[in-house]
């Protein structure tokens, strides 16, 4: 049976323009788009509200969150899956691509150890993905710690067939990236994960350690399972334009949170999009002390926003780039269509025929945008 529903009298967000007009959603693709304020028999009046594509998000850390709700507390993982897959439909993504650690510390005598969970949590999503039991369309993002005791043999579980559509190189290494503030780091593992401070010193010394002797390893490691899998490589927390030349050097497409202008700057000149964390545009600034991302967006060095560890940060702060850029269209591009694209995602991201019917209603508030429906092919899940 043909299932149809028609979004009318809606201002439509095209990849270029909004438009006043109207979306026909046909057994989950977008069969029909018409520009006017025409109410048909049977469509739901928009009342002048955005229709705009399902919002790509490449990085995020909630399913840990869902995982992990407080330390210590292992939550079962199918339920933290849907959990996690249903906040998501309800703040307007419909395709995501979840974060899963590879790489584990099992020897540091007790201080900061962290064990293996990627490949039983990846066919937990694939399992329940493939049975139909999540909302959204969810895909694996692998984030390599290149700091780590297991990469490798973790890395060898993945092939070709699990689809892992990216692979981060994270090198968490403290004095430099995302950590070159030492103090900043110790706040972060002493504060958040409960490390006693007088274990900070050899907890340091440890990682430098394993730096040391496995840190070039495990990156030529990372950048050939990327290969293998057919996956986009991304870099995190680029500092230095060295670091952005040693990134593109090993096929870099995306850059993850740079640290600084000059890395954002690097980045552009090598042709690499910048994907900048949404609760950083929103709050007005990075809570480590990096680079704005208002910056970057003034800069035009800004191509992609994440939702990192705010969900609902997404759809806000695509809004926020529309008001900044006064082009609605391009703010919300850099949560649909360009995400989309650099993942090599060609059937969404935009509302174009043919394209998967993934859809949010929303209107604003005070420059807050207000989520009405949201629509993954053609099902309204939220």
């Amino acid at each position: 049976m043909t299932k149809e529903t028609i979004l009318a009298n809606a201002k439509i967000i095209l990849p270029d323009a909004a438009i006043p007009g109207s979306v026909v959603l046909r057994d989950g693709v977008i069969a029909d788009i018409a520009e006017g304020t025409a109410l048909p028999k049977g469509a739901i009046d928009c009342e002048g509200r955005y229709v705009a594509p399902g919002l790509v998000e490449l990085h995020t850390d909630n399913l840990e969150r869902h995982m992990k709700p407080r330390p210590k507390v292992d939550w079962p993982h199918r339920a933290a899956i849907i959990a996690h897959d249903r906040e998501l439909a309800g703040t307007g993504i419909t395709t995501v691509f979840d974060a899963i650690r590879v790489g584990s510390i099992l020897s540091d005598k007790g201080r900061k150890r962290y064990g293996k969970y990627a490949r039983d949590m990846a066919d937990e999503i694939l399992m329940m993905r493939d049975s139909g039991a999540l909302a959204i369309s969810h895909h694996i993002h692998l984030r390599a710690e290149i700091c780590s005791e297991t990469l490798e043999e973790e890395l060898a579980e993945f092939g070709p067939d699990d689809k892992v559509g990216i692979v981060s190189l994270m090198d968490h290494t403290p004095g430099q990236r995302q950590f070159r503030d030492v103090q900043k780091f110790e706040d972060y593992v002493c504060g958040k994960n409960g490390l006693p401070r007088e274990d900070f010193g050899d907890y340091v010394t440890f990682l430098h350690g394993l730096q040391d002797r496995l840190g070039a390893k495990h990156e030529a490691a990372a950048v050939a399972a990327a290969a293998r899998y057919g996956a986009a490589l991304a870099s995190h927390d680029d500092t230095t334009a060295a670091q952005v030349a040693t990134s593109h050097a090993h096929g870099v497409r995306l850059a993850e949170f740079p640290t600084t202008r000059e890395a954002a700057e690097a980045c552009h000149a090598q042709n690499i999009a910048t994907i900048m964390g949404a609760p950083n545009l929103v709050r007005g600034g990075s809570h480590s002390g990096n680079v704005a991302a208002k910056e970057l967006a003034e800069l035009d060095l800004l191509d992609i926003l994440s939702s990192d560890y705010v969900p609902a940060a997404l759809l806000l702060g695509a809004v926020q780039l529309g008001n900044l850029w006064g082009d609605m269209a391009r703010g919300l591009a850099t949560v649909t269509r360009t995400p989309a694209h650099h993942a090599g995602l060609t059937d969404r991201g935009e509302i174009a025929l043919g394209a998967r019917a993934d859809l949010i209603l929303f209107d604003i508030m005070k420059d807050a945008p207000i989520l009405r429906a949201v629509y993954a092919m053609g099902n309204r899940v939220a």
